[in-house]
């Protein structure tokens, strides 16, 4: 059985293929001659083996000529089709979109470490998923990694399976409690895992972090793992068994020191030192000993080389590229500039009444605890007391609907199931985290804390929470203040043309804000206002987010379960906060789901509800939100909340249930010291947020990899698009390759620059059965861009968009193999007369096929596009340099006729002439893979693979195209 080269041309099935790297000896991976990798095949030796036989590129045929301009769509429909470029990254052949300059930072960080560790702490709306991915992407094509698994929370799972296979071409497998048993049923046995299996995962870290699951998962660990929003995963300070298992997960893939580990997180630094040094030990052991405010030169430099941490002000203007990020606004409300949406109290006396009543409720429940905080056996019902005070506030001020839901519980539970005197066993975390807003949201921080107050009240205070249910029944519409002030908000900016979202805090208040402002609004059939939150399942949430997008005006009222990692700029452009998190970082991951890079809007609008004269909204603006947007204001970058949750509540309880001084005597009977130690906690937390605001400055500064110079990416990015092809590249292919088969693009003018609309119809069928599915709601035509980001229903088409990849497949499969009654757009020869030339000069357009090697992988395909130029001398041909051949093929004009039997004879001529130039191209090849060779070790400097990349040319170079100039 014969063994044929990868790179090598063989005959087989009645056509010629090149031979692709396989990853089994029986199995002879082929991809067809034209370069079309949908039709590529593998043929099983020891059955079809005898019917492969060698071949050898075929020649240009004469009869076939056309003009330059056909040579040069040859040209660019085989860089386009390229995906194994031979440039220094071999990923970007296969990408979906061309990444940012900056995003090929982390990359080449990466590409420098080995194994590779990188934490990226990018802010929001940077691109961490790309970059990571691009990553990925990189080592898989370099054949360094043959599997990886990305561990996200539950509600990312889907979102990082869309964005590996529809930018970076790689279908991975979800895994998740919803898919496990569907794709145990697929394995070929029980002793095999899934993630053996199936190569490319993306897996809930929810549900690998369980120990009936952790022990699978590691025994079948791929050879990278990414671990997505790992400030989850942190070394937890205190009780919290959830992050708990997460970490001592991440600790065990990390433990193994060969293994690649991405760790991604836009705020890793959760304020906790040890908590945020524990995720550096995942990265090299010896970092979690360092100390973040006193680390050495020596220390400082390497820790740099696996943590890069940038803001947006650092990346928006990047190598002379300016990165359209939208300008973030706030809505004025008024004529006195101030930034927030109010409202007051006072504007309702029912609401205030309710307030009021709680309020005292409230009061009664915190000083009771107070009372009592010194004895040890009633610690855990102070606790719960403090937390039912506030999570009963919270739900009152959130909506009558979230107050009426969170009481009536309490109110209809039968008397006699508990005692006054609360039970001391509980789950801490599951209290807590019904109060605290945590940096990630859960599953289940959306519902009411129904829990907290049922345990934080007793029996007989029943009564009196079904008094106060029912008043809030009777508030809902023109009662309610909070709601009424955002109405006119909300109706101005659907008018502007503005598509905002509501976060709000609670389920029942969603559900409620999008009913009364159905009942208010009342949107015509253009416009829609839908609810999504923790309520429907994660594929209800895509499919009701997608039936939203689809309307021409859309209103989105949501809860937290859509404020992280969730990309929702391409539909929305403008946030309101309902409720105010409690947490600075939800209030950021809120606002990133608009503003970020993508966002077609050139402004995104952003406003904070706040009561005027409520308590709650002052104590939590003083405490938790005031500093951190004065911090992103000045800084431009989030900075993390620097204090722990039970310090956010006695902050909390401190600034709300302090007694005024005319009322000192109702808490006569409370030690005066209670109030001055939460004095002393407020001060602690201004100290805190200073602290935390000058460390955030000064990392940012530290680990933005400024010694990575623009200049170095830009060597390394103008090296690929001198194989692959840019997006000037890109558009005029498409544009002339439409102009040569019949179907010309129309601008739409100049009001939309760059933007043009595609006659599906007039495309050929080869072209139009491709590109048809992307056409909406029975349209005809398309309207794509080029450049930028594509406003709503625009394309944005690059060079592996179905536009671009169906035009150059069809290109090229009809310039090697044409077919009668099919338009001909590109042409393998041609001759010119023309007064660029003084001799006559030939163009030979070249696919040159190497090999790449290394000591640890098996030798990997690329392939370049080069044009080689000889001038016809006395005595032999002169060669002329690849830059003046390419003008001459792009630039060279047609000054006088020529004759079609003349132009047949030149090109016969230029053929019987190739023989003598085949040590030239052969020479040619070689310069070639030796500039490959350096620009591979180049990239890889820094790790002990440099110097050990090996590249060989597969000769002969295919000849694509011949063409001849001639003067005039």
């Amino acid at each position: 059985m014969a063994q044929f080269r990868v790179g090598s041309i063989v005959r087989c099935r009645n056509r010629e293929w090149v031979v692709q790297p396989s990853t089994h000896p029986d199995i002879l991976q082929l991809r067809p001659l034209g370069g079309i990798d949908g039709e590529s095949c593998g043929i099983y030796l020891p059955i079809e083996g005898d019917t492969v036989t060698t071949a050898q590129f075929p020649p240009p045929d004469p009869a076939m000529a056309g003009d330059f301009v056909a040579g040069q769509l040859l040209r660019n429909a085989a860089r386009l089709s390229l995906r194994n470029g031979a440039g220094p990254f071999r990923s970007l052949g296969r990408l979906g979109a061309r990444p940012r300059p900056y995003q090929l930072v982390p990359l080449l960080m990466a590409l420098r470490l080995d194994p590779v560790r990188l934490l990226i702490a990018d802010d929001v709306g940077v691109g961490k998923t790309v970059e990571a991915a691009l990553i990925v992407r990189e080592l898989l094509d370099r054949g360094e990694i043959k599997r990886f698994t990305v561990l996200c929370p539950p509600h990312l799972c889907d979102q990082w399976s869309r964005e590996l296979e529809q930018k970076f071409g790689i279908e991975a497998t979800v895994v998740r409690s919803s898919t496990a048993a569907a794709l145990d049923r697929t394995l070929p046995n029980a002793d095999i895992s899934v993630f053996e299996y199936y190569p490319f995962t993306v897996a809930s870290i929810d549900y690998i972090k369980h120990d009936r699951h952790r022990a699978n998962f590691l025994r079948a660990c791929p050879e990278l793992v990414i671990v997505d929003e790992v400030h989850t995963a942190a070394r937890p300070s205190g009780p919290g068994s959830g992050q708990q298992q997460r970490y001592d997960l991440i600790r065990a893939v990390a433990d193994d020191q060969e293994r690649h580990l991405l760790l991604l997180s836009a705020t890793p630094h959760s304020g906790i030192e040890d908590a945020f040094v524990s995720l550096l030990g995942l990265l090299r052991p010896e970092f979690e000993t360092y100390s973040m405010t006193n680390l050495s030169s020596k220390q400082r430099d390497l820790l740099a080389q696996h943590f890069v941490q940038r803001r947006r002000g650092d990346v928006v203007r990047w190598l002379d590229e300016e990165t359209p990020f939208p300008k973030r606004e706030h809505m004025l409300r008024d004529a006195t500039g101030n930034r927030d949406i109010t409202y007051r109290l006072a504007q309702s006396s029912a609401y205030r009444s309710l307030f009021n009543e709680v309020f005292e409720f409230a009061r009664e429940l915190v000083h009771e605890s107070l009372r009592e905080a010194n004895a040890p056996r009633v610690a855990a019902r102070t606790r719960v007391r403090y937390w039912a005070a506030l999570a009963l506030l919270r739900c009152v001020m959130s909506s009558p609907a979230a107050a009426e839901k969170a009481l009536m519980t309490r109110a209809r539970k039968d008397p006699t199931t508990q005692a006054d005197d609360l039970s001391l066993t509980f789950d801490d975390e599951l209290f807590s985290s019904a109060i605290h807003d945590r940096s990630t949201p859960a599953a289940d921080d959306d519902v009411e804390p129904t829990h907290v107050i049922e345990e934080g009240s007793t029996a007989s205070e029943a009564a009196r929470l079904q008094k106060f249910a029912e008043k809030a029944r009777q508030l809902r519409g023109a009662n309610d203040p909070k709601l009424q002030s955002i109405v006119p908000i909300v109706a101005r900016l659907l008018k502007d043309d503005f598509q905002p979202i509501i976060y709000c805090r609670y389920i029942a208040t969603a559900k409620y804000v999008a009913e009364e402002l159905t009942r208010a609004l009342k949107p015509g059939n253009d416009t829609r206002i839908l609810a999504v939150t923790g309520d429907h399942s994660e594929e209800e949430r895509e499919s009701l987010i997608a039936e939203l997008s689809a309307s021409p005006r859309r209103l989105l009222v949501a809860t937290d379960c859509l404020s992280e990692g969730i990309n929702l700029q391409e539909a929305f452009n403008a946030v309101i906060h309902y409720d105010l998190p409690w947490n600075p970082n939800r209030l950021e991951q809120r606002e990133g789901r608009v503003d970020r890079y993508g966002q077609p809007a050139p402004v995104v609008r952003m406003a904070l509800v706040r009561g005027e004269d409520n308590p709650i909204d002052e104590a939590v603006m003083r405490v938790l939100l005031r500093k951190a947007v004065t911090i992103h204001r000045t800084l431009g970058i989030s900075v993390p909340l620097p204090v722990s949750n039970e310090t956010v509540v006695d902050a909390l309880i401190a600034t709300l249930f302090k007694p005024p001084a005319t009322q000192l005597t109702m808490f006569e009977a409370i030690d005066p010291a209670t109030f001055a130690a939460a004095e002393q906690t407020l001060a602690e937390v201004e100290l805190q947020w200073a602290q935390a605001e000058h460390q955030a400055e000064q990392s940012r500064t530290r680990f933005a990899q400024h010694r990575i110079q623009p200049q170095e990416v830009a060597r390394e990015l103008e090296e690929s698009d001198a194989v692959l092809g840019d997006a000037d590249t890109v558009r005029s292919f498409v544009r002339a390759s439409c102009e040569r088969i019949g179907a010309p693009l129309v601008a739409l003018g100049a009001h939309a620059p760059d933007h043009w609309r595609v006659p599906i119809i007039q495309l050929p069928l080869p072209v139009r059965e491709r590109v048809e599915p992307l056409l909406r709601n029975k349209a005809t035509e398309l309207i794509i861009t080029f450049t930028g980001i594509a406003a709503e229903g625009v394309l944005l088409v690059g060079r592996n968009h179905p536009l671009t990849m169906a035009l150059a497949d069809y290109a090229l499969e009809t310039a090697l193999t044409p077919e009668d009654g099919l338009p001909v757009p590109a042409a393998r020869s041609g001759v010119l007369r023309t007064k660029a030339v003084e001799r006559r000069t030939f163009l030979a357009l070249l696919r040159v096929r190497m090999l790449i090697a290394t000591k640890r992988n098996e030798p990997l395909l690329a392939e370049e596009l080069v044009v080689a130029g000889f001038v016809r001398e006395p005595g032999g041909f002169r060669s002329l340099e690849p830059a003046a051949a390419l003008d001459l093929l792009t630039n060279a004009l047609p000054d006088a006729n020529i004759a079609h039997a003349d132009r047949e004879h030149q090109l016969h001529s230029a053929l019987d002439l190739l023989p003598q130039l085949a040590a030239d191209l052969t020479s040619l090849a070689h310069t070639r893979a030796e500039r490959l060779a350096e620009s591979h070790s180049r990239v890889r400097t820094a790790t002990r693979m440099a110097g050990k990349v090996s590249v060989e040319p597969h000769l002969p170079p295919d000849v694509l195209g011949l063409y001849v100039l001639l003067p005039v």
